[in-house]
C-alpha cells in the first residue's frame, strides 16, 4: 500500500491523473502532518504558503483515512470549489469508495412551507419580487436538492430568497406540513450519512454553538475537524458565541405574523394592529440611533431620550404582540410559532438593553435602514476551547496566514488551544526572482489628510510600468472612492470599482479585460485568485489595523489591559500582519506569475513594529527605488 507521500509523488495516482504534475516537499509533509493528527486524534496548526497545494494535502490523508471527515472552509465559493471540483478529482484517482456530502446553511436551500405562504396576497413583494417568486415555484416543481444556486439568474443574496428560504426561528420543524419535502432536512441526513462532509466555518461554528436544533448530530460524529482558512475561525467564533437582534429579525416576524393570520385566522383585527405595530416601533429605534451608520457601544446611546423611548416603545409592542399570539397558537402551527418566536425575540431585546454582562460588550450597528444589536464575548478561547476538548477527534487549522512573525502564539491563545503541534511550509514559489516589494519614499504619515492623494501620486508610475494589470487595496471606504475619483482623471486604464457591481461580476471584468485596474477594500483582500499576466501589481494604502474607532477593539483592549497585558503587541499588530499577509497573497498565485507588491505606508520603515511586517512576508526582494520597479516589468515583456 502506498504512504501518504508516494500518493503525492512523482509516481503516485495523482500524477497520473493531473497534467503537468510535479511534487511539492511541503505539500507532501504537510500530507503527512494531517494523516499523524487524524491517527492520533491530535491538535495540528499549520500555515501552508501560496502554491503548497493545501487542499491536496488535507484530502488524500482524509480520504485514505477510513474515518468520518468534518473539512469547513471560509466560504460558500470555496466550499462549492472544494466540493465540486478538488474532491472529485482526489477521490476518483485515489480510488477510495468514500461517501461524501457537502452541507450549507439552512437558508441556501429551498423551504416549501415558507414558499406557500409567500402566495398571501401583499405579503412585501415590491419591485420583481412576484416575477421573481414565479421562477422559483417553476424551479421549485422539479428540483431535488433545493440548493438555491441553481437558480443563477436570481442571486444568493437577492432579498425574494426570504420568502422562499427558512431560518432557525421561522422554521417549524416537526410540525412543518411540507417535512416530507424538507431539503434542509435530507441534506443533513446526507451528512450524517457520509463518511466526508464539506462545510463552511459559519454552518460548523453554528453546529458547534448548538445554534440550529436538530443539527447538532453532526459534530459529535466526527473523528476529524479540518478547518481551512483558519484564520478567519476567531471572528466567525465570536459571532456565534455571542447574540445578536436585528431591525430584519423583528420585520420578518411582524410580516410573518400578518401572512400567518390571513391563512389560519383572519377573525381577529387586533392582531394585524399589534403586528404593524411592532414594524412601526422598529422604524422609530432606527430614526433614534440617528440618521448615519455607526458602530458604537450600547452605553453610548442607551441614555437618550429618544432611544429609551423608542426601546419602551418597542417592548410594548412585542408585549402586546405576544399578548394577541398567545390564545391563537390552535388555530395554526404559524401562528404558534409565531408567538415562539415574539417571545424569545422580546426576552433577547431585554436582555440585549439591560445591564452588562461580565466579559461581554453590548452594542449596536447601524445601517442605512436597519439596525443589529449585539452582545459580543470579548475572549473566546475558553469557550472554544472546552468545545474542541469535548470532542475526542482530530483538530487541524489550516491557512496560508496564521503565523505572525514565524510563530503561531497569537493564533493559539486567540482559541484557548494549549500545546498544539505546529508547522510552517513556506511556499514554493520563486520569490526572489517572481516578485518585488516596493515603497515609495517621501510618503506622509498615514493620518495625513492628503495621504490619499499622495500614495496615488506615488503609484500612478507603477501603473504606468505595470501597463494596468493592477489591484489597488484600500483599507477604508472612503480611501477608495477618493481615488477611484482621483484615477478617473489620471489614467486611461479600464477601471473597476467595488460596489459598481457584485465582486463576482467585477472579478470577471477584470480577468477579461487587458491592462485592468481594480479597486477593492476588505472584500478583495482574501479569497481571489487571479492568475497570470492579468493582475501583475497589487498596491496596498495602508498596514490593516483595525479602525480605533470600533468598539469591540476598543473592548478587548480594554480587557487585555485589565489582564496585564498589551493590546498593541498582543492584538493589534498579529491581526494587521495577518491581513496584510492576505492582501500581499493575491499577487503570486502560480509558479509561472511575475509581479510587484508595492506597500505604500512609510511605517513599514519608520516604526519599530514595521520588521514584524516585512519579516511575515515571503522572502522577495525589497527595494525603495523606482527604477528597478520599471526594469522588473520591462524585463518581463516579451
Amino acid at each position: 500500500m502506498l504512504s501518504v507521500t508516494e500518493h503525492l509523488g512523482p509516481q503516485g495516482p495523482l500524477a497520473g491523473v493531473l497534467g503537468h504534475y510535479a511534487p511539492r516537499p511541503q505539500q507532501q509533509a504537510m500530507a503527512e502532518a494531517v494523516a499523524h493528527a487524524i491517527e492520533g486524534s491530535g491538535v495540528l496548526v499549520c500555515e501552508a504558503g501560496t502554491g503548497t497545494g493545501k487542499t491536496f494535502a488535507y484530502l488524500v490523508p482524509s480520504l485514505l483515512s477510513g474515518r468520518k471527515v468534518i473539512i469547513s472552509t471560509g466560504t460558500k465559493s470555496l466550499q462549492e470549489q472544494l466540493f465540486h471540483r478538488d474532491m472529485p478529482l482526489v477521490r476518483d484517482a485515489l480510488g477510495t469508495p468514500v461517501k461524501v456530502a457537502l452541507l450549507k446553511g439552512r437558508s441556501n436551500y429551498l423551504c416549501a412551507h415558507r414558499l406557500a405562504i409567500a402566495e398571501v396576497p401583499g405579503y412585501g413583494q415590491q419591485g420583481q419580487m412576484p416575477l421573481q417568486l414565479a421562477r422559483i415555484r417553476d424551479w421549485a416543481a422539479g428540483t431535488r436538492g433545493g440548493d438555491i444556486a441553481e437558480v443563477p439568474d436570481i442571486p444568493e443574496d437577492a432579498p425574494v430568497w426570504r420568502y422562499a428560504t427558512s431560518t432557525a426561528e421561522n422554521c417549524l420543524g416537526q410540525d412543518c406540513p411540507a417535512l416530507a419535502d424538507c431539503h434542509v432536512l435530507k441534506a443533513r441526513r446526507a451528512a450524517v450519512e457520509a463518511d466526508l462532509v464539506v462545510v463552511n466555518h459559519h454552518l460548523f461554528f453554528a453546529d458547534m454553538a448548538l445554534r440550529e436544533e436538530g443539527f447538532g448530530e453532526l459534530l459529535p460524529g466526527a473523528d476529524a475537524v479540518i478547518l481551512d482558512e483558519a484564520h478567519q475561525i476567531s471572528e466567525v467564533a465570536t459571532q456565534f458565541f455571542g447574540t445578536s437582534l436585528s431591525a430584519r429579525q423583528l420585520v420578518e416576524l411582524s410580516r410573518d405574523t400578518l401572512a400567518a393570520y390571513y391563512r389560519e385566522a383572519g377573525d381577529v383585527p387586533p392582531l394585524v394592529e399589534s403586528a404593524q405595530a411592532v414594524e412601526g416601533q422598529v422604524r422609530v429605534l432606527r430614526l433614534a440611533f440617528g440618521t448615519q451608520p455607526v458602530r458604537v457601544p450600547w452605553s453610548d446611546v442607551a441614555h437618550k431620550p429618544q432611544v429609551r423611548e423608542a426601546l419602551d416603545a418597542l417592548a410594548r409592542a412585542l408585549s402586546g404582540l405576544e399578548a394577541c399570539l398567545a390564545p391563537m397558537g390552535e388555530r395554526g402551527r404559524d401562528l404558534e410559532s409565531c408567538h415562539r418566536r415574539c417571545t424569545e425575540l422580546r426576552a433577547r431585546l431585554t436582555l440585549m438593553t439591560g445591564e452588562v454582562r461580565p466579559n461581554y460588550l453590548q452594542w449596536v450597528e447601524t445601517y442605512t435602514r436597519s439596525f443589529t444589536l449585539h452582545m459580543t464575548p470579548l475572549d473566546i478561547a475558553q469557550t472554544f476551547s472546552a468545545r474542541v476538548a469535548a470532542r475526542r477527534c482530530a483538530w487541524v487549522f489550516t491557512s496560508a496566514t496564521l503565523a505572525v512573525d514565524g510563530r503561531f502564539t497569537h493564533f493559539a491563545e486567540r482559541l484557548g488551544l494549549a500545546d498544539p503541534s505546529e508547522a510552517l511550509w513556506e511556499s514554493p514559489f520563486d520569490f526572489e526572482h517572481q516578485a518585488l516589494c516596493y515603497s515609495p519614499s517621501g510618503l506622509p504619515n498615514p493620518g495625513a489628510p492628503d495621504y490619499t492623494i499622495r500614495m496615488l501620486e506615488a503609484s500612478l508610475p507603477v501603473l504606468r510600468a505595470s501597463q494596468g494589470r493592477a489591484f489597488l487595496l484600500f483599507t477604508s471606504h472612503r480611501a477608495l472612492r477618493e481615488a477611484a475619483e482621483y484615477l478617473t482623471t489620471q489614467v486611461d486604464y479600464p477601471l473597476f470599482v467595488q460596489g459598481d457591481a457584485p465582486r463576482s461580476q467585477l472579478l470577471q471584468r477584470f480577468r477579461e479585460t487587458p491592462h485592468a485596474v481594480l479597486l477593492g477594500t476588505s472584500s478583495f483582500w482574501e479569497g481571489i485568485d487571479v492568475r497570470g499576466e492579468a493582475l501583475s501589481c497589487v498596491i496596498i494604502d495602508k498596514l490593516p489595523f483595525a479602525s480605533p474607532g470600533d468598539p469591540v477593539l476598543q473592548a478587548r483592549n480594554a480587557a487585555i489591559r485589565e489582564r496585564g497585558g498589551n493590546p498593541f503587541v498582543d492584538y493589534q499588530l498579529p491581526q494587521a500582519v495577518i491581513a496584510l499577509k492576505q492582501g500581499s497573497g493575491r499577487l503570486i498565485r502560480d509558479s509561472r506569475d511575475r509581479g510587484v507588491l508595492v506597500l505604500c505606508d512609510p511605517r513599514l520603515y519608520t516604526r519599530g513594529y514595521g520588521r514584524v511586517f516585512l519579516d511575515s512576508l515571503p522572502p522577495m526582494p525589497r527595494t525603495r527605488d523606482l527604477e528597478r520597479v520599471r526594469r522588473f516589468f520591462a524585463e518581463g515583456q516579451p
